[in-house]
Parts: structure tokens; C-alpha cells; sequence
């Protein structure tokens, strides 16, 4: 019974999958002599740093200069406002003595009142004076109003004064309806309609001034601390962002660096930190030096890596080139001897043929060598636009007739996918990845092909239905001589057969010298190869779109 062709599936049918993955691996570094390719995507350059955006050095410096600054201002300003308003008050006690002596001893020329008078005409606009018997009785109280003229004091207000230690200590009070004073008390005694009796007397002067200009002094310090605050801001961030310019050109050498494929290939590592940036006498420059050490140790460290990599390749070269007439001629004379088998022993025959199996495999495995020595060493590719559809069919008929025991699908679109590329090295690609499903997975398990177009990228997916790749494995299965025997089961007739462990590698080489990225996702049941490539820059003509048939 015939096995089952390839199936053409159209839009309407495309059997029930996940979409195709994102691959894993990263582009390849561009390859010399490719000037028609489009440019390939790097790292992402990032956004310029604003130097006093969250999180950096310059905003902290700001930060702290600018509070800093408005700590030691409103330090001053506090100590400036109290010295004043203690000097002040003290202007206020020493009038307030004054008066006081004044009306105790009355005045010394006898011409503003007699003496022990509570209050003597000719004092500050203002000034108090109150008494108050010792049981707390007043007995009355005067004020100088602001024409000079004498007026009387409210009972309570004489009460509220009368509360006052007498001591002569300088107390401040608030009346209700005179505002703020100073008084000043002592015990006297106090005559009333001709008597005398022991009391108390105070003098007052109002504080009103004193607050008056306590406040437009606070007012003051006030508006100057903040254009201090605000200078500071303006100044800190002028010298904080001229101080961290060297920094930011080591840090702009660095993000230079970090950008460039140091990972394969002859790197020169010529960007260093400029001399006047590079100078130990400052905290800066000693960071700039020690970068450019740095540099210096890890370009000599890559130029000796390139060198051993160099010589490696060149060694494999040479001796592939070298095997190639060798394993030719062991080829040919096993071959000879097929024609005399029949009359050899079953011991000898078996022999030739072992002999003749393993020097094909051999030429394979040279060829294969070869092939990635050339593309290690610049691929040779012929650029030009390919229907990636056509490969992939004619890949698949081509895997369809070595593994016929394997069902195998088509999923492509309505439209031709046309990129850049080398015809013969994609198929190639599409051929080695059917190669692996077929080689590492049991009879009947399903094999799909298909094409898409993600952006500005074609996709080739290749998926099967077979047991998996084992984890461990997973992350390096492209690298050269990897194997997944353990859970890939390898069908007999790959055994004996071409499998050199080098598909995966050459897949990965040839996707990379096509600016192009190849990543691998499985799972038991699942394993999908994705490999994505840039489409052409320009539409193609359509072309006659190829045809496939079940066989």
C-alpha cells in the first residue's frame, strides 16, 4: 500500500496548532560581501538618559544639594527671627523700666506729675498702668492713647493684669482687647480716697510693633529662603550636570561596547575612554583608566580566541580537504568489490560492505566540514529572491521519499513569500530540518512544513509529532556533534545512513549567513523548528506557483 503524500492545506483547513513560536536565538553577526541585505536588527538603541530623570545620581545630588540648602536657610532664617525678636523685647523691657521708674520716683523735674502717680504724662503711645489691692480688688487702670491724652482701663482688663507675678519680672500677656503686652509689676502701696493700702501695680508697653515687625521680617526670610531654595536648584543642577559629563561619556563608551558582536568573529575593540577623562587624580578618570584596562585585557583576550579559532578552523579545513581523495578512493575500491561478493566468504562480504557504508558516511561528514569551515570563514552565498514556498515543497518531496513511512504535511499561504536568500542553501535548511524529524522519530509520526509572514519576516516552520528534545539538550541542539538519542528515537536505516550529528549546525550557520534567526520549542508530542528570515525589500512578479501531487 502506497504511503500518504504530502497534503496541501488551503487558509479553510489548516489543522488546529499553536502559532509559530518566537525563536530563541539572536542574529547572527552580518557577513562580509552581503551589501544587498537589508540591514539587520541589533541591539535596541536605547533612549538618551535624562541626567536628572528618577532614579539617577544627578537627581540625587540635586535632591540633597537643593534640601541641604533649604535646611541651612530655614536655620538661619529661625535664629535671625529670634535674635531680632529677642532684641526687640529687650528694647521693650528697657523702656518698660523706664517707666516704671518713672512713675515710682516720679519725674525728675516735677513737671509731668506728682510723684507716685500710676502713670506720667509724656510716655509712649501705649503704655498700660493698673492696680490692684492684694485682696485682688481693682482699683484702677490707665492708658496713653495715641493723641497723648490719658484714658481708663476695663475692670477685667485690670483683672487679667492683676494676675501678673509683682515680682518685677518682664511677662508678656494678651488682652482681649488691647492685644498683646509687656508688663512689668512690683508691690507698692496704693493711695485711695486718702488712704493708703498695700497692693499691686503693673506698667505695660504693647508688643504690637514688635510683632508688626517680627512678621515682615519672617516675611522677608521667608521670600529670600525661597529664592535661595530656588537657586540652589537652578545652580546644583548647572554643576551637577557639567561634574557628571566625564561619567556620562564612560558611560556612553561602555553602552558603545556593549553593543558590539563580541561573541564570534574578529572583534576591534577601538572605542576607549578619552585620556582627559581617563585621569587617576580624579575619582572619574580613575574609573575611565580602569575601564580602558579593561578594554585592552578583553581586546587581547578576543584577538588570542580569534587567533585559536582561526587555526581550528583552517586545521578542519585542511584535513577535510585533505580526507576528501582518500575516502574517494576507499569508496571506489569497496565498490569494486562488488562484482566478486558472490565468491567471497560471508564474513568478508559483510566487511566490504561495512567498509564501503562507513567511507560514505565519512565523505559526508567531510563534506559537511567543509561546508561549515567555508561558512565560518565568510559565506559564499548567491543573494537573490526566492519563493520560499517552492523550497519548501520541493524539500518536503524529497523528505517524502527518503522517509515514506512518515506522514507528511503542507501548510502554505495563498500568496508566494518571497525573501532573500541563496535558493540551494534554503532548501538546504528546510532539508536538514526534515532530515532531523525524520531520523528522530518513529514511523507514522506527523511532519509539518509550512510558510507565513510575521512583519517585515518570512517563517519556516517545521513540526512533528515525535517524542521530544530532551531539556538538557535543548539549549546547545544546534551546536556541532549534538545528539538526542536518549528521547528522539533514530529510525534503522539512519543509523547505518549519512546522520553526521552536523545538520542542526549547518542550519544554524546558514540562517545566520542570511541574516536570519532559527529557534527550537518542544515538548513531548511537539517539536517545532522556526526559522525566520527577511523578506525581499521589493515585490516580486508572481511567479507560476509550483505544484505538488500525492504519489
Amino acid at each position: 500500500m502506497a504511503a500518504p503524500g504530502p497534503e496541501f492545506l488551503g487558509p479553510g483547513e489548516r489543522p488546529a496548532a499553536p502559532s509559530p513560536p518566537t525563536p530563541s536565538t539572536t542574529p547572527g553577526a552580518p557577513a562580509a560581501g552581503l551589501s544587498v541585505w537589508p540591514a539587520p536588527a541589533g541591539s535596541p538603541a536605547q533612549a538618551p538618559l535624562d541626567p536628572f530623570g528618577r532614579g539617577t545620581l544627578g537627581r540625587e545630588l540635586v535632591i540633597r544639594v537643593t534640601v541641604l540648602v533649604a535646611l541651612v536657610a530655614i536655620l538661619l532664617s529661625t535664629f535671625t527671627a529670634l535674635a531680632a525678636r529677642t532684641l526687640l523685647v529687650g528694647s521693650i523691657d528697657s523702656q518698660l523700666n523706664g517707666v516704671s521708674l518713672r512713675a515710682l520716683q516720679g519725674d525728675p523735674g516735677g513737671q509731668r506729675g506728682p510723684r507716685g502717680q500710676l502713670i506720667i504724662p509724656g510716655q509712649p503711645p501705649g503704655t498700660l498702668a493698673a492696680a490692684v489691692a492684694d485682696n485682688g480688688t481693682p482699683i484702677g487702670g490707665q492708658i496713653i492713647g495715641g493723641n497723648g491724652s490719658i484714658g481708663s482701663v476695663s475692670d477685667d482688663a485690670v483683672e487679667a493684669i492683676g494676675a501678673l507675678d509683682p515680682t518685677g519680672a518682664k511677662q508678656t500677656v494678651f488682652l482681649p482687647e488691647l492685644g498683646r503686652y509687656r508688663f512689668v509689676g512690683r508691690s507698692v502701696n496704693i493711695g485711695v480716697n486718702g488712704q493708703f493700702v498695700a497692693g499691686r501695680a503693673y506698667w505695660g508697653l504693647p508688643l504690637e510693633a514688635v510683632d508688626h515687625q517680627l512678621a515682615q521680617l519672617i516675611g522677608l526670610e521667608a521670600l529670600l529662603t525661597g529664592f535661595a531654595i530656588a537657586g540652589a536648584v537652578v545652580a546644583s543642577r548647572t554643576v551637577v550636570r557639567r561634574s557628571l559629563r566625564p561619567l556620562n561619556r564612560v558611560a556612553a563608551t561602555a553602552q558603545q561596547v556593549s553593543q558590539l558582536p563580541l561573541d564570534r568573529g574578529e572583534v576591534a575593540l577601538a572605542v576607549r575612554v578619552p585620556p582627559a577623562d581617563a585621569d587617576p587624580t580624579s575619582e572619574v578618570g580613575r574609573v575611565g583608566q580602569a575601564f580602558n584596562h579593561m578594554l585592552n585585557n578583553v581586546e587581547d583576550a578576543l584577538a588570542a580566541r580569534q587567533a585559536s579559532e582561526t587555526k581550528v578552523r583552517q586545521f578542519v579545513a585542511d584535513a577535510s580537504h585533505e580526507l576528501r581523495n582518500p575516502l574517494a578512493a576507499i569508496r571506489g575500491y569497496a565498490e569494486l568489490t562488488r562484482r566478486e561478493r558472490d565468491s567471497m566468504s560471508e564474513n568478508a562480504a559483510f566487511a566490504m560492505s561495512r567498509v564501503e557504508a562507513e567511507a560514505e558516511r565519512m565523505s559526508y561528514l567531510v563534506e559537511d566540514l567543509l561546508l561549515l569551515a567555508r561558512l565560518d570563514s565568510g559565506p559564499d552565498v548567491d543573494v537573490k529572491p526566492v519563493d520560499l514556498s517552492e523550497v519548501v515543497i520541493n524539500a518536503l518531496s524529497d523528505a517524502r521519499a527518503a522517509g515514506p513511512d512518515h506522514v507528511w504535511q503542507l501548510d502554505l499561504p495563498d500568496e508566494p513569500v518571497v525573501a532573500l536568500g541563496d535558493r540551494y542553501r534554503l532548501h538546504q535548511v528546510v532539508a536538514n530540518l526534515l532530515a532531523n524529524a525524520r531520523t528522530h522519530t518513529p514511523a507514522g509520526t506527523q511532519v509539518r512544513a509550512s510558510v507565513a509572514v510575521r512583519g517585515s519576516d518570512a517563517l519556516i516552520t517545521v513540526t512533528d509529532s515525535g517524542p521530544g528534545i530532551p531539556e538538557d539538550i535543548r539549549s546547545r541542539v544546534f551546536e556541532r556533534f549534538t545528539r538526542a538519542e536518549v528521547s528522539r528515537v533514530r529510525t534503522p536505516g539512519a543509523a547505518a545512513g549519512r546522520s553526521t550529528g552536523l545538520g542542526l549546525a549547518i542550519v544554524a550557520a546558514v540562517v545566520e549567513a542570511h541574516h536570519g534567526t532559527v529557534g527550537v520549542q518542544s515538548q513531548p508530542g511537539r517539536t517545532e523548528f522556526t526559522v525566520t528570515l527577511p523578506l525581499a525589500p521589493v515585490t516580486t512578479p508572481d511567479a507560476a506557483r509550483p505544484t505538488a501531487g500525492v504519489a
